[in-house]
């Protein structure tokens, strides 16, 4: 799959920005608008469902990696890159059964490379695709690529001051050494990465369970209007756009509230319930449309499979023709 990036022009909901570009815009960047690499989740098995179910507390096992805060260091409307990028997290974190440190993957990479989106906006759907479309090369980590809540266009900030090309310093990058304090940033041909071998779509409240019970947390399309001021409970409001994308880690019940949705932000902790927020069935659109991913390999210590690289990274440097 290739993606071409166009210019976006970014819907405006009536109290906030929408983070979600038109359909057009979406398929324009090549995008498939809730596109189907196999039909692997119609072959999953129906397990009984029962009341509660969260991968935070699996068996006595938290399986949810942390949770983010895409506006910082400044603004930028990238939660479709943060939900689909913590749900994948979280299904390698169940792949490694939760063992060894939770590995972080870089939003910044899908910032810089994607072409599936921008800090004004992207799209459920396209992270996955470009991440499975990156074959063996993947999305690179975190401590080789740090967020840094900018994309080309942006002009919050320091965003007009920094370069945010698809180099392959921009991909994976080491910076300086002890030999020269300062010196300039190695763009690295080998670096911990993970990659997704299926992608799809999947909405409805029985088929979402069914998909998270079997594989792990979703990223889905919700409302997030109503949750501007929220600090705790259930919401139970309807929805009136879909312009946000958070990820869904499980469901809950209360005797006197009813059924709800357990769904990871990127606002940061100081918002919501630590970072989450308790999304009532049939609320904020949350059933209308998830994505989910199926990893593929990825960089650990267990399957000693690391590219050892020396602190400068002169035996890792890349060329500009290596980026992808």
């Amino acid at each position: 799959m290739k993606f071409s990036i166009a210019a976006a022009t970014v819907a405006c909901a009536a109290a906030r920005r929408s983070e979600l570009l038109s359909d057009a815009e979406q398929e324009a960047m090549g995008i498939v608008l809730r596109g189907n690499l196999t039909n692997s989740h119609d072959l999953l098995s129906t397990p009984e469902v029962p009341d509660e179910f969260t991968w935070c507390n699996k068996d006595g096992v938290d399986y949810c990696t942390s949770s983010r805060n895409q506006h910082i260091p400044q603004y930028c409307g990238s939660c479709w890159a943060h939900g689909a990028v913590s749900a994948l997290q979280d299904r390698i974190k169940i792949a490694r059964g939760a063992k060894g440190p939770d590995i972080q993957l870089s939003v910044q990479h899908v910032l810089n490379c994607g072409n599936v989106g921008s800090c004004h906006g992207g799209s459920l759907d396209g992270p996955y695709q470009w991440i499975q479309s990156m074959g063996s090369t993947g999305i690179s980590y975190e401590t080789s690529n740090p967020y840094l809540a900018c994309s080309s266009e942006s002009t919050e900030g320091f965003c007009p001051h920094v370069d945010l090309s698809c180099t392959a310093k921009n991909i994976a990058r080491t910076c300086g050494g002890f030999s020269e304090e300062g010196g300039p940033c190695t763009g690295l041909s080998h670096y911990p990465n993970a990659t997704v071998v299926d992608y799809g779509s999947v909405n409805m409240r029985s088929a979402i369970q069914k998909e998270i019970l079997n594989r792990g947390p979703v990223a889905c399309l919700i409302d997030a209007n109503p949750l501007l001021n929220y600090e705790s409970g259930i919401i139970k409001d309807t929805s009136s756009s879909l312009d946000h994308v958070i990820s869904v880690v499980g469901w809950g019940k209360d005797e006197s509230e009813g059924s709800y949705w357990i769904v990871r932000n990127s606002w940061g902790e100081f918002w919501g319930e630590m970072g989450y927020v308790r999304v009532g069935f049939g609320a904020l659109g949350v059933e209308e449309a998830c994505s989910w991913a199926v990893p593929g390999d990825f960089t650990a210590a267990e399957k000693n499979n690391q590219f050892h690289c020396h602190e400068g990274g002169d035996n890792c440097r890349a060329r500009e023709s290596d980026v992808v």
